[in-house]
C-alpha cells in the first residue's frame, strides 16, 4: 500500500516547495505521514463540505490547492471553522495535504493547467523563476488564432467551471485578441507585469476596483489593451485538479478522484 508521505513525495516532485512564496503554507497539516491510502481526493478549498465529500467517496488522503491554516490559529476547537475541519478529518482517519504557490508557478502547474483550458499554446511563465525560466508566476502565449475580446470571453466561460461570479470583462468587445496572459488566483499585483508583456488580454481573478480602473485608463492611453478578463478564484485554479490527480494516479498504485463541488463562496447573483 502507498502511504501518505509517499503521495506528499510525489506532490513534491512535480511542484517543489522551494518554488512557494516566503508567506506560503504548503504540505501535510492533518493526519499520519505513514498511514496507509487507497483513495486521494483532489479539491482546491477544504472546506467542511468538501470533508464530507472525501468522506462519501472513501478517501484516506485529501490534496487541496489552498491551505486549511495558511494564517496562525491559537485553537483548533470545534467552535471554529478551522477547528471543525481538522476534527472531522482526522475522525474519519483522513490526512490533509495542500500545494499553494508551489503549484502556481511550477511546470504543469495551476498556470500550466488554466492556460491549456484557454487554449493558449507554447505557454512561457510571465514573471520566471530565478535560474529556471521554465517555471514561474502566470504563463503568457498564443492563441490559435485571432479572436475578439467577446468571443474570446465567452470561450473562457464555457471552459471552466461556472460560477455565479461569471466572467466580467473590460475592454472593447469588438477588440482583437491573439496573445494571452494568465495567472490563476489572486492577479491584480502583476497588473503592471502584464501591461509591459504585450499581452492583448489578461485573464486572472479577484480583480479589485482601483487596480484595475488605473489598468484600463493607462490601457486609454495607449491602444486598450491589455483587456481584463476577471473570473472567479475558483474557477481560475480548477483545471490543475485534474493535472495533479493524473500525475498521482500514474506515479502511486491509489485512486485519484477529483472533487465534484464547487467551493466559490458566492451563490446567487441578481441583475445584470
Amino acid at each position: 500500500m502507498t502511504t501518505v508521505a509517499e503521495i506528499a513525495e510525489i506532490m513534491e516532485s512535480r511542484f517543489p516547495p522551494a518554488l512557494a512564496e516566503d508567506w506560503d503554507v504548503n504540505g501535510l497539516s492533518v493526519g499520519d505521514p505513514g498511514a496507509e491510502v487507497s483513495r486521494v481526493l483532489f479539491a482546491v478549498d477544504p472546506t467542511l463540505a468538501v470533508i464530507d465529500e472525501a468522506i462519501e467517496v472513501g478517501a484516506q488522503l485529501l490534496v487541496t490547492h489552498h491551505p486549511l491554516m495558511l494564517r496562525g490559529v491559537t485553537g483548533v476547537a470545534t467552535t471554529s471553522t478551522k477547528g471543525a475541519v481538522v476534527h472531522r478529518l482526522i475522525s474519519h482517519g483522513i490526512a490533509l495535504y495542500n500545494a499553494h504557490t508551489n503549484a502556481d508557478a511550477a511546470a504543469g502547474g495551476v498556470c500550466d493547467a488554466l492556460a491549456e483550458a484557454l487554449g493558449i499554446s507554447s505557454p512561457m511563465p510571465l514573471v520566471p523563476s530565478a535560474g529556471d525560466a521554465a517555471q514561474g508566476t502566470g504563463r503568457i502565449g498564443m492563441l490559435p488564432g485571432p479572436t475578439t475580446l467577446a468571443e474570446f470571453a465567452q470561450h473562457v466561460a464555457e471552459v471552466l467551471p461556472a460560477t455565479h461570479h461569471g466572467v466580467r470583462v473590460a475592454g472593447d468587445p469588438d477588440g482583437l485578441v491573439t496573445t494571452v496572459a494568465v495567472v490563476g488566483g489572486s492577479g491584480d499585483s502583476f497588473l503592471d507585469t502584464v501591461r509591459h508583456s504585450g499581452a492583448d488580454a489578461y485573464v486572472t481573478a479577484d480583480l479589485r476596483h482601483h487596480p484595475a480602473s488605473d489598468a484600463r485608463e493607462l490601457a486609454a492611453l495607449g491602444d486598450g489593451r491589455p483587456y481584463l478578463i476577471d473570473v472567479s478564484h475558483y474557477a481560475s485554479e480548477w483545471a490543475w485538479l485534474t493535472a495533479a490527480a493524473e500525475h498521482v494516479a500514474d506515479a502511486a498504485a491509489v485512486d485519484a478522484v477529483v472533487s465534484t463541488l464547487n467551493t466559490d463562496p458566492w451563490t446567487a447573483r441578481y441583475g445584470a
